[in-house]
């Protein structure tokens, strides 16, 4: 298997590294966004980190924000609601996403997290960054993703996301 390369802390290009967020009810009903770009690409929130030195936890915390509002450490969603789950993928980056990586990147290394939300939690979503949202069934919302390691993570949340 191939492994992620890093790029510098001062490239204007995009890191490696990621973090993949499924946000959760305690029912397990997902919440999954559409990609802006890309209609019909439905997944968890997804995001790069920023600084090579940056956390995992902080780029969770910071992308689940941005993405769609939802504030870790908030009245509503306490920290330890974002549990790391200690999962990592690696993965070739679809072609058509490429060009934001220095050249030669060809591999990402995700890391997997979970949020618990109450039911009803509002969503704000970054307009440019995703058009709608959906909070589907366990079952239905990991058919919906176009990423496989996505799908499977939601298909893990029985038993991962209730350690």
């Amino acid at each position: 298997m191939t492994t992620p390369q890093t790029v510098s802390t001062d490239s204007p290009d995009k890191i490696p590294q990621s973090v993949l967020v499924v946000i959760h009810t305690p029912a397990l009903d997902v919440l999954l966004i559409e990609r802006a770009k890309q209609p019909g690409f439905w997944q968890s929130v997804t995001g790069s980190k920023d600084t090579q030195d940056e956390d995992w936890r902080t780029t969770a915390i910071r992308e689940v924000h941005e993405e769609t509002g939802i504030l870790v450490g908030s009245a509503g969603i306490p920290d330890e609601a974002l549990t790391d789950w200690a999962i990592e993928n690696i993965y070739e980056i679809y072609p058509v996403w490429r060009h934001r990586y220095a050249p030669g990147v060809t591999h990402n290394l995700e890391r997997v997290f979970g949020l618990c939300v109450p039911a009803g939690t509002p969503v704000t979503l970054a307009p440019r960054e995703h058009t709608a949202y959906a909070w589907l069934p366990l079952r239905e919302a990991a058919d919906r993703c176009f990423s496989p390691s996505n799908a499977e993570a939601i298909l893990q949340l029985p038993t991962i996301g209730s350690r």
